[in-house]
C-alpha cells in the first residue's frame, strides 16, 4: 500500500512539473513574440510559431496524464483538486502560447515604417510588458501555491484592460484620419487584443490557484 501511494505521489509531482514547465514555455513564447514585434525580428517570430506545436504536445500529454490518474486512482479531496486544476489550467496556458504565436504571425507581415506611423508601438510595448508580468506571476503563483501572488495577478488585470481601451481609442482616431492605412492599424489593434486575452488567461490561472489551495473558485466552493 505504501509503495502504491509513493508511486501515486510521484505521478502527481510529475504532473506539477510538466504543467510548470509548460507555463514557463508559454511565458517565454510571449516574451519572444513581443521582442520580435518590437525589433521586427522575423526569424524570432518564426521560432515562436514553430514552438507552438511543442506546447500543444505538452497540453495533450498533461491531459492524458490527468485522465489516466482520474480513471486509475480515482483521486479525492486535495488530490482531486490538483488533477482538476491541471486539467483547467492547461487550456489557459495553451491559449497563452497561441496568442504569442498570433502576435508573431502579425509581426511577419508588418511593415516597420507603417507600424511606427500608427503611433501605438510604445503603448503596445508597455501593455506587452504588463501582460508578460501577469503571465509569469500567475505561473509562479501556481508553482508556489501562493494566494497573495495570485490575488495580485487578478488585481493587475484592470491596468491591462485600461491599456487595451487606450490603444483601441488611439487606433480608431488614427484610422479616421488615415483610412488608407487601416490594415496596419487593425493589425496592431489585434496585437493589443491578443495581449488583453493573455491577461485574461493569466487571471484564469490565478483563480485556479485559489481553487487548488482552498477548493473555492470565483467565490464558489467546488471541492
Amino acid at each position: 500500500m505504501y509503495s502504491r501511494r509513493k508511486a501515486y505521489d510521484a505521478e502527481l509531482l510529475e504532473l506539477d512539473t510538466l504543467l510548470a514547465r509548460m507555463g514557463h514555455a508559454a511565458g517565454a513564447a510571449v516574451e519572444s513574440a513581443m521582442t520580435a514585434l518590437r525589433s521586427h525580428d522575423a526569424e524570432l517570430a518564426r521560432s515562436v510559431i514553430a514552438q507552438d506545436s511543442e506546447i500543444d504536445s505538452a497540453e495533450h500529454e498533461i491531459e492524458h496524464r490527468c485522465l489516466t490518474l482520474i480513471l486509475r486512482q480515482q483521486p479525492v479531496a486535495t488530490d482531486l483538486r490538483k488533477v482538476s486544476t491541471a486539467l483547467k489550467m492547461v487550456t489557459d496556458i495553451e491559449r497563452m502560447a497561441d496568442h504569442a504565436s498570433d502576435i508573431a504571425e502579425i509581426t511577419l507581415h508588418l511593415e516597420p515604417e507603417s507600424a511606427a506611423a500608427v503611433g501605438v508601438m510604445d503603448d503596445l510595448d508597455k501593455m506587452g510588458a504588463a501582460a508578460l508580468e501577469m503571465t509569469k506571476r500567475a505561473i509562479g503563483a501556481y508553482v508556489q501555491v501562493d494566494l497573495s501572488e495570485a490575488a495580485q495577478v487578478v488585481a493587475a488585470d484592470d491596468e491591462c484592460d485600461a491599456m487595451f481601451a487606450k490603444i483601441g481609442k488611439e487606433i480608431a482616431q488614427y484610422i479616421a484620419k488615415n483610412p488608407n492605412d487601416a490594415a496596419t492599424a487593425l493589425d496592431l489593434f489585434m496585437v493589443s487584443k491578443y495581449l488583453e486575452r493573455l491577461g485574461d488567461h493569466a487571471v484564469n490561472v490565478a483563480e485556479w490557484v485559489e481553487f487548488l489551495k482552498t477548493g473555492v473558485h470565483k467565490s464558489r466552493k467546488i471541492v
